[in-house]
């Protein structure tokens, strides 16, 4: 039941498109008494339109304690969040009526990503290993280093498709699975065409997620964070991920909230590779005067094999193909397929979790 007392089915909220999705969640925003603002991304969508990250702000104006919920920071994971956000706002979750208690949902925060089906955003940035301090030297990634002449071919045919696997599989013979893992997902700032790639600046949704939190989060003194994310671990389970390091505070609020399925990519024991630049270590340094707990809850779709091979496969579309030519449909397909399972019980894991953690998020804000 939503709050009015009217039935709603939770499927609906997820959207077939970047379009549908913003129109559902700027509705239900509305709806349940949200102040709306909008920040329109400098590139156009595939069908030319305007594209933009949304924000609802509901609750009192001067909240100390805020929710922050994000979808797509990695733009085609986007499905998934934007439903979950959508869910919560039409079940009657996210009101206004705490006096100290405020929710900001933040709504295609890589609309770029979200509108063109890609992981990256238009700078080919993984904004999850962007949040770096490019004043320093850049991290260096030797692992992917090797691994990248393999991973991203300047032609994409059953035998490089073959020899990428081939070169992931001679790896992790040699030097372990969590080693490859990490030589290829943890981040690299070498190469622009490449996959993981952290960029050379703040990219745009950087840039834009910094000014919404300068807005918005000046007077919070808790803050809990949400990123939905998709693409890791088994199929429709949600793990709720931190990178702050094991026994430090971040994580023990998270896991005593969270309960003892929260893992740190720190630690080594999670689905998420130990990655650099990561937005939930950003969102801490954004926030100093405030007491944060971020988290990144990762829904597990397909096997990480296929889902490596989807990117791999956009990335070359995007570097060396023709996004608007024959084959890019069922290319965004598969990457599509890779991060939303469109199953009636795959979607309803993700609000049953999505729920569970929203409640849990608000008990341990509300903690003294």
């Amino acid at each position: 039941m939503s709050s009015g007392g009217s039935m709603f089915h939770s499927e609906d909220s997820f959207s077939a498109n970047y379009t549908e999705a913003r129109r559902k969640f700027r509705e239900a925003a509305a709806d349940a008494g949200g102040e709306l603002d909008s920040w329109l991304h400098p590139e156009a969508g595939p069908d030319g339109g305007e594209i933009f990250t949304d924000v609802a702000w509901i609750g009192p104006s001067a909240a100390t304690k805020v929710l922050v919920l994000i979808s797509a920071t990695h733009g085609v994971e986007g499905f998934c969040g934007s439903g979950a956000q959508v869910d919560l706002m039409r079940r009657g979750e996210v009101t206004g009526d705490a006096d100290d208690l405020a929710f900001l949902l933040i709504h295609a925060i890589n609309p770029y990503g979200f509108a063109w089906l890609r992981r990256t955003t238009h700078e080919n940035i993984d904004l999850n290993r962007n949040w770096v301090d490019y004043a320093q030297p850049m991290p260096v990634n030797e692992g992917y280093r090797a691994l990248h002449p393999a991973l991203c071919p300047a032609v994409w045919t059953d035998e490089t498709r073959a020899a990428g696997e081939l070169a992931l599989q001679t790896s992790e013979r040699e030097i372990g699975r969590d080693a490859t893992r990490n030589a290829y997902g943890a981040g690299q700032w070498e190469y622009p065409d490449g996959l993981f790639y952290g960029g050379t600046a703040p990219s745009w949704s950087r840039q834009t997620q910094t000014a919404i939190f300068d807005r918005w989060l000046g007077k919070a003194r808790k803050v809990a964070i949400v990123d939905y994310h998709t693409g890791l671990g088994p199929l429709g389970f949600a793990e709720p991920i931190v990178t702050a390091p094991v026994g430090s505070p971040a994580y023990r609020r998270a896991r005593s909230w969270y309960g003892a399925t929260t893992r740190s990519t720190a630690g080594g024991l999670s689905v998420g590779a130990r990655i650099e630049g990561d937005g939930l270590t950003g969102a801490i340094k954004l926030l100093p005067h405030a007491e944060v707990t971020p988290m990144a809850l990762e829904y597990g779709t397909l096997p990480r094999r296929e889902v490596i091979n989807a990117n791999r496969e956009d990335n070359w579309l995007h570097s060396h193909g023709d996004p608007r030519g024959d084959g890019a449909q069922a290319t965004k397909g598969r990457l599509r397929d890779a991060y939303f399972v469109d199953r009636t019980d795959w979607k309803g894991m993700v609000i049953g979790q999505s729920l569970q953690v929203f409640r849990q998020a608000v008990s341990g804000l509300s903690e003294d």
